[in-house]
C-alpha cells in the first residue's frame, strides 16, 4: 500500500510541472498521472506546491556556551524545523580543545540520537589542530560519513585557529574528499576593537556591529580564499553577510576556484538599525557576523539570484533573551551570540524572495534544499523529487497568510527576531522518508523518527578529483 499525492505542482531546482507523486515505504516510486495502485491512500493537494524537504546545513542545537547551552536542543529544534518544512539538518558537532574529533562526534551523537524529528548529519568543527587531527579527518570521512569540517577565523582564544592550521586542514580535506566550511572574521582585529570599545565605556548592544565591521569579514574571506587556492582545495563560506565578502567570492569563482557560500534570512531581512532597539532589546540581534547596513541586502539577494551564493541556511543558535542574552546587560561582549530561525527559514524566503520576484520557485528549491544536498553528500537521496529519492516532501499551501509571533512558533526560545513579519504560505503536509509527520500543519505523533545520515565524500569538479 502506498500514498499518492494528487494534484500538486511539483517544483524542483530544474523544473515546475503538474504531476501526481506516489510514495511506497521510504521512497518516491512513481510520478505522473494515473499512477494510483489498488489499496493506495490518495491525498488531494490541489492548489498546493510540492517541494523537496528543506535542508538546513547550519544549525547549533544543544551547543554548550560556558556554563549553559543553547535553549534549543535536538528535540525542540528539530520539531520546529519540520513544522517549518525542513526535513534534514546538518549540525555543527564541535571538537573542543584537548579532544579528538571522534570524541566530539560521539558527544553530538549522544545529544541527537533518538531525539530528532528530522534526519540529521554532522559537520565537525575543529578548534585544536595537530597531526592526529589531520589523520582523524580522513577516518571520519571514510568511516563515519562526516564529509565536511568547520574552522573559525574568529573567537580568539576560544575557537579561532591560525592560518597555518587553516592551510593544513584545507590540504587534508582536499586529499580525503572533504569540504572545509569557514567562519570568516579577522578574530585578532575583532578582539582588539572589542577591548578598545570596553575601555571607552562603550558597552551597549549597538557597539557589537561596530567592533565587527564588514571590513573584518571581507579581509578574512579574501584571506581564506587565498589559502584554499594554495591548498588546491574546495571551500565553503558560512553565513556571508556583506558586499565585500561577496565580491571576494565572485572574483574567486571567475578565476575558476571552487568556492561556495551561504547566507541567512537575518542578513537578507534585518539590518544594523535593530541594534538601536529600545532599552536592551538590541541584544536579541547580537549574532556573529552582525547585521549589516541595509544596502548590503540588495547585493545578497542578487548573489542568490545569480548563483554566486548557493545556499540559504539559518545558523540557528538560540539563546533566551531572559537569563541568557541578559548576561551582557553591562557589557555587549558578554551577550551570547546567536539567534533562532530554523522554523521560519522557508516561509521567509518564499514570502520575501519568491513572492517579491527576487527569486524564482526553482531558485527557492535550489537554495533551500538541492544545492545543500549536492554540496554535502546527500544528493540524489535528498534534495529533489524523483523516483528512488527519499520521500522527503513538503506540500506548501500558497493561499494562506499569517503573522510570525513567538507564541505561534515551536522553537524553545522566548523571542523571534522576525516578530510581526508577514508570511505567505505554509507547510500544510510534510513527509519524512514516506512518514506523514506533519498533517494540516500539525505534528503527528510524539516519537522522533529522524535518523543519522552518513554522507558521501565531497565530489571535486576538477578532473581527477575525489569521489
Amino acid at each position: 500500500m502506498g500514498i499518492v499525492l494528487n494534484g500538486a505542482t511539483v517544483v524542483t531546482a530544474a523544473d515546475t510541472y503538474q504531476a501526481d507523486v506516489r510514495i511506497e515505504g521510504e521512497k518516491i516510486v512513481a510520478m505522473g498521472h494515473e499512477i494510483k495502485q489498488p489499496e493506495d491512500q490518495v491525498i488531494n493537494v490541489d492548489g498546493c506546491l510540492l517541494f523537496p524537504g528543506g535542508i538546513d546545513p547550519h544549525t547549533h542545537f544543544d551547543l554548550p556556551m560556558g556554563t549553559f547551552s543553547t535553549s534549543d536542543d535536538f528535540l525542540s529544534g528539530s520539531k520546529a524545523a519540520v513544522l517549518g518544512g525542513t526535513t534534514t539538518i546538518l549540525d555543527y558537532a564541535t571538537q573542543f580543545k584537548g579532544e579528538t574529533l571522534k570524541t566530539g562526534l560521539e558527544n553530538w551523537h549522544t545529544k541527537a540520537d533518538g531525539k530528532c524529528y528530522v534526519d540529521f548529519g554532522f559537520h565537525m568543527a575543529i578548534t585544536d589542530w595537530n597531526a592526529q587531527i589531520a589523520q582523524e579527518m580522513t577516518e571520519l570521512v571514510d568511516q563515519a560519513g562526516v564529509s565536511s569540517f568547520k574552522l573559525y577565523m574568529a573567537y580568539k582564544n576560544i575557537l579561532q585557529v591560525d592560518d597555518g592550521a587553516l592551510l593544513q586542514a584545507l590540504r587534508q580535506a582536499g586529499e580525503c574528499g572533504a569540504l572545509v566550511c569557514v567562519h570568516c572574521e579577522n578574530g585578532d582585529v575583532v578582539d582588539y576593537l572589542v577591548k578598545e570599545a570596553r575601555a571607552q565605556g562603550q558597552t551597549a548592544p549597538y557597539f557589537h556591529p561596530l567592533t565587527r565591521p564588514p571590513e573584518v569579514e571581507a579581509e578574512a574571506t579574501n584571506r581564506v580564499i587565498t589559502l584554499a587556492q594554495l591548498a588546491e582545495a574546495p571551500l565553503y563560506i558560512v553565513h556571508l553577510t556583506c558586499s565585500g565578502a561577496l565580491k571576494a567570492v565572485v572574483e574567486a569563482k571567475l578565476k575558476g576556484l571552487e568556492v561556495y557560500a551561504e547566507t541567512c534570512p537575518q542578513y537578507l531581512l534585518l539590518d544594523e538599525s535593530y541594534y538601536r532597539s529600545e532599552g536592551f532589546q538590541g541584544a536579541k540581534y547580537v549574532i556573529s557576523p552582525p547585521l549589516r547596513p541595509a544596502h548590503h541586502q540588495e547585493e545578497l539577494w542578487s548573489g542568490l539570484h545569480t548563483g554566486n551564493l548557493e545556499v540559504v541556511a539559518t545558523d540557528h543558535c538560540s539563546f533566551n533573551y531572559k537569563g541568557q542574552k541578559e548576561l551582557g546587560l553591562s557589557d555587549f561582549s558578554k551577550i551570547p551570540s546567536g539567534a533562532p530561525g530554523v522554523e521560519t527559514r522557508m516561509g521567509l524566503l518564499y514570502t520575501y524572495g519568491v513572492m517579491t520576484g527576487k527569486l524564482t520557485l526553482n531558485e527557492f528549491v535550489a537554495l533551500t534544499s538541492t544545492n545543500a544536498a549536492k554540496l554535502f553528500g546527500l544528493f540524489p537521496r535528498k534534495g529533489t523529487i524523483a523516483p528512488g529519492s527519499d520521500a522527503d516532501l513538503v506540500v506548501w499551501d500558497p493561499r494562506t497568510s499569517s503573522t510570525i509571533t513567538v507564541e505561534a512558533l515551536h522553537q524553545q526560545v522566548d523571542y523571534t527576531p522576525y516578530e510581526g513579519f508577514t508570511q505567505k504560505g505554509q507547510a500544510k503536509h510534510v513527509f519524512l522518508r514516506g512518514q506523514h509527520v506533519v498533517k494540516d500543519s500539525q505534528l503527528q505523533g510524539t516519537r522522533p523518527t529522524g535518523i543519522y545520515l552518513s554522507r558521501k565524500p565531497f565530489l571535486k569538479r576538477k578532473v581527477g578529483g575525489n569521489v
